[in-house]
């Protein structure tokens, strides 16, 4: 059966319990063993099948108790409250690995990892980002913030920029790290709380086949 064509080009923030760097991007285990996130993407420009989906944001908290390989995670969804209903399905799906090829995207491999999925949260998303000078602040109303800042060197105090590359990834090509404090309000069933551990800031480009690579910025 065919797919429906869809395509997502923005950026990603992701924050994760994990020292900086995060060893899972180099296939080692976790810093503390389990995983913690909060990650949320900004669309610039993108469409499934006919409903257009640019000026959205959405993404979720998760927890995984081991390496996210091995299973057993919680995913909360959530979307942009400004999405319409059409919009709305449109980012779940894409969110839960549909109309996907198999392994494909983060959201297609991160899926067959969930022994729970939360029903999804509408909310109004902030997302304020200058992804070059590594600096973000993201609030989901009433739920999560994040304050993310660059790596500064222990001796100096001056920033440090440092790049992962994945040319084959399956959630960005090249992102740039940075530090992030996290937390989420009270009522959240994933909570998440953490200062000066893992985040990243990825160009994303994808589709239902992947992430179109040799473009990243």
């Amino acid at each position: 059966m065919a797919r429906v064509d869809w395509r997502i080009q923005g950026y990603d923030i992701t924050n994760c319990n994990c020292a900086w760097g995060c060893p899972c991007q180099f296939m080692s285990p976790p810093t503390h063993g389990n995983c913690h996130a909060g990650v949320f993407f900004q669309i610039e420009r993108g469409h499934f099948g006919k409903t257009p989906l640019a000026g959205l944001a959405f993404g979720g908290l998760f927890a995984w108790p081991n390496a996210i390989h091995m299973g057993n995670g919680q995913a909360q969804p959530v979307i942009d409250v400004r999405a319409n209903d059409a919009q709305r399905g449109a980012l779940l799906k894409i969110m839960s690995g549909e109309e996907t090829e198999p392994g494909a995207t983060i959201f297609n491999v991160f899926s067959t990892t969930y022994s729970k999925v939360y029903e999804p949260i509408f909310k109004p998303i902030r997302i304020e980002a200058n992804p070059e000078a590594r600096t973000a602040r993201i609030e989901v109303e009433g739920l999560f913030e994040a304050r993310i800042e660059p790596i500064r060197n222990p001796v100096t105090g001056q920033s440090v920029r440092a790049q992962i590359v994945l040319p084959a990834g399956f959630e960005y090509e090249r992102a740039d790290t940075a530090s992030g404090q996290v937390r989420t309000m009270a009522g959240a069933r994933i909570p998440l709380s953490w200062d000066a551990r893992h985040a990243h800031f990825a160009r994303i480009d994808m589709t239902g086949a992947g992430v179109v690579h040799g473009r990243a910025a």
